[in-house]
């Protein structure tokens, strides 16, 4: 009888920026379904480790298994699209726009003519999809921490 492979295996990470080792060796595997806390002194490498799972950072050796799969993550677009996306502790969002100008700023296609009432209706659409509500016409200022998060 076969295992299952773990859902995300980080096997003997190592993070390096001049002058600093962040991570050294780190293992870390995760069963599908399992909630984990990772929990550590400030600076002691939680953040950097999670970035890397999620394509900010590229870690200076070891390596990632999704599922059995060896990955290189070398942007959030390939992390999220082998199905890793991170919620950040401090959002980067521009309080006086819309939801919907906020995502659209994270958006690599061009913003020159953009039809917003077109891309409400999108969101709108994502958010039944996914059971996430936020108007995507309010301001950012306007919601709660929680929505916030969502956006």
């Amino acid at each position: 009888m076969s295992e299952t492979p773990f859902a995300v295996e980080m096997k003997d990470i190592v993070i390096r920026f001049p002058g600093v080792l962040a991570n050294d060796h780190v293992n870390l595997t995760l069963k599908q379904g399992e909630i984990h806390a990772l929990l550590g002194e400030n600076g002691a490498g939680k953040s950097t480790l999670m970035n890397v799972l999620a394509g900010l950072y590229k870690q200076t050796s070891g390596s990632i298994k999704i599922f059995g799969e060896p990955v290189h993550f070398n942007s959030p677009k390939d992390a999220i699209a082998k199905g890793i996306g991170m919620v950040h502790q401090h959002f980067m969002l521009v309080p006086t726009q819309t939801v919907t100008e906020n995502i659209l700023l994270g958006l690599d296609e061009p913003r020159f003519f953009m039809n917003l009432a077109e891309y409400d209706k999108k969101i709108l659409a994502l958010q039944d999809q996914f059971g996430l509500r936020v108007d995507p016409m309010a301001k950012v200022w306007q919601l709660s921490v929680g929505e916030q998060q969502r956006v």
